[in-house]
């Protein structure tokens, strides 16, 4: 699956590091189902970085994550393949907005709409 490159100003607010367990639920790039554990690296209101995932995704596919009592529809933005690893870091956009999803408080982010072409030229840079 090709990277693109992103331009760091595009990100919308600051990220909460957080290492939080997850399960995460859906299909890997070949078609199939999974369902695994892994865990977060960083989250907004509006989404997360996720580590340990040993899965390839593609870009623009939704998946579930499971936190708590908590599920979460998310789509893929990016993957990134870590080297001399079989683990990706995938960055993650929330379908539906729940301020309370992660259940942390983020008071100084700015929530701005999304454009497309953050998520066209969605990369692993970090």
């Amino acid at each position: 699956m090709p990277v693109g490159s992103r331009d760091t100003n595009q990100r919308r607010g600051n990220r909460t590091k957080a290492v939080l367990p997850v399960r995460v639920k859906g299909k890997d790039s070949a078609g199939n189902t999974f369902e695994e554990l892994v865990h977060t690296l960083d989250v907004t209101p509006e989404g997360a970085r996720l580590g340990s995932v040993h899965r390839e995704l593609n870009v623009l596919d939704e998946i579930t994550v499971f936190y708590r009592q908590r599920r979460i529809q998310f789509r893929v933005v990016w993957t990134k393949k870590m080297k001399g690893t079989s683990e990706f870091q995938v960055g993650l956009q929330a379908v539906t907005r729940d301020s309370e999803a992660w259940g942390l408080n983020f008071p100084e982010y700015r929530s701005q709409p999304a454009s497309r072409s953050a998520v066209s030229h969605a990369s692993g840079a970090i």
